[in-house]
C-alpha cells in the first residue's frame, strides 16, 4: 500500500504537474509548498474525513433498518473497505461495497443494491445543490455562473419532486411505462434498469422521520467535507490561505464533478479540476499542484490506510476484487438476457 501510494503521488505530480505545464513546472517549488503546509490542519482533515465515512455508515444504517438488523461498526468497516476498493480499482470497484455489506450483514445483495441506489440519489442531489450554491455565491464575474447556479438549484428541486412522486405512488406505473425499453436491446435496457433501480431504492424510506434524519445526515456529511476542503486549502498558507469559503465551495463543486473520472490508484479528474480551479484563483502552478495532490490523498486515498487491511481481513486481494466486479457485471448481463427471453416467450 505504501508503494502504491508513492506511485500514485508520483504519477499525479507527473501528469498534473510537469505534463500539464511543461518546463515552467518546478518540482523543488512543489516540495517546498508541501513542506510549508500546516501539519495540524492536515491531521484534523484526515480525522474529519474518517468522520465523514462514519456519517455515511450511520445513514446506511437508517436505510438498512427496514431490511434487518444493522451494526454500525460492521457497516463502518465495510464502508472504509468498499471505498478502498474504489481507490484500488477505480470505478469498476463501485459494486464491491454493497457486496461486502450484504455478506457481512447477511442480507440479500439485491436489497443492498437498493440502498446503494438510494445513497447515490442523495449524493447526486447533494452535489448538484453544492454546485448550484457555489455558482450563485461566486463573486468573480464568471460568465453565466449565477444563471447556471439557479438552473442547478431548480434541477435539484425538480429531482426532489420527482422522487417524492414515486415515493407516494410507487413504481408500478413507471415499470409499466418502461416495459418496452426493458424488453428491447441496447442502451434503452440499461437506462430503464437504472431508472427503476433508483425508483425502487426510494421505497426503502418508510416514514417522514427517516427522510428528515437522512437529509440531516447528508447535510452533516457534506458540510464536514466542505470544512476539510477549507482546512486543507488554508493549511498551505500564502495566497491559498487567503481564499474565501465561497472559493472553497466552488473548488469542491468542480472536484466533485471531476471525480466522475477516476483512475485506479491515481485519481484523475478531481485532481485536474482542483488544479484548474486553484489556477483560476491566481495560485502559482506548484502550490496549486501540491494542494490538489494533498486534497486528493486525504479526501480519496486516506480511507485505504484502514480500508485496505480490512479488505485483506475479509480475504480479498486486488485480484479477487476484480473477480467480484467482473462477476457482478456478468450477473447483470445474464439477468437482462433472462428478462428479455421471458418477455419474448410471453
Amino acid at each position: 500500500m505504501l508503494l502504491a501510494a508513492l506511485l500514485a503521488i508520483g504519477f499525479a505530480i507527473y501528469r498534473f504537474g510537469g505534463a500539464l505545464h511543461g518546463a515552467s513546472f518546478s518540482g523543488e517549488k512543489l516540495w517546498q509548498a508541501v513542506r510549508q503546509a500546516n501539519p495540524y490542519l492536515l491531521l484534523v482533515s484526515v480525522a474529519a474525513i474518517y468522520g465523514c465515512y462514519a456519517i455515511r455508515a450511520l445513514r446506511w444504517g437508517v436505510f438498512q433498518q427496514n431490511l434487518g438488523a444493522s451494526n454500525f461498526w460492521s457497516i463502518y468497516g465495510m464502508t472504509l473497505a468498499g471505498f478502498a476498493a474504489v481507490f484500488l480499482l477505480g470505478r469498476p470497484g463501485e459494486p464491491i461495497r454493497p457486496l461486502l455489506l450484504a455478506r457481512k450483514e447477511k442480507l440479500p445483495v439485491a436489497d443492498m443494491y437498493g440502498i446503494y441506489a438510494l445513497e447515490r440519489i442523495f449524493d447526486v442531489v447533494s452535489a448538484a445543490a453544492i454546485a448550484g450554491i457555489a455558482l450563485l455565491v461566486e463573486k468573480r464575474n464568471v460568465p453565466v455562473a449565477n444563471t447556471t447556479g439557479a438552473v442547478l438549484i431548480c434541477g435539484v428541486v425538480g429531482i426532489i419532486g420527482f422522487l417524492a412522486y414515486f415515493r407516494l405512488h410507487g413504481t408500478a406505473a413507471l415499470e409499466k411505462s418502461l416495459h418496452g425499453w426493458r424488453t428491447s436491446s441496447g442502451w434503452r435496457v440499461k437506462v430503464a434498469e437504472i431508472i427503476l433501480g433508483f425508483a425502487r431504492g426510494v421505497q426503502i424510506i418508510r416514514s417522514w422521520g427517516e427522510l428528515v434524519w437522512t437529509v440531516f445526515l447528508s447535510a452533516a456529511h457534506w458540510s464536514l467535507v466542505f470544512l476539510v476542503y477549507v482546512w486543507i486549502t488554508h493549511s498551505f498558507g500564502g495566497r491559498l490561505g487567503e481564499l474565501s469559503w465561497a472559493d472553497a465551495l466552488l473548488l469542491m463543486a468542480f472536484t466533485l464533478a471531476g471525480s466522475v473520472f477516476q483512475l485506479p490508484l491515481a485519481g484523475g479528474g478531481s485532481q485536474l479540476a482542483a488544479i484548474s480551479v486553484y489556477k483560476f484563483f491566481g495560485i502559482a502552478t506548484e502550490p496549486a499542484t501540491a494542494a490538489a495532490i494533498v486534497l486528493w490523498l486525504i479526501t480519496f486515498a486516506a480511507c485505504s490506510v484502514v480500508g485496505a487491511p480490512l479488505l485483506v481481513h475479509q480475504g480479498l486481494s486486488v485480484g479477487k476484487l476484480k473477480q467480484l466486479a467482473e462477476q457482478e457485471k456478468e450477473k447483470e448481463i445474464m439477468e437482462l438476457e433472462r428478462e428479455q427471453t421471458g418477455a419474448g416467450d410471453s
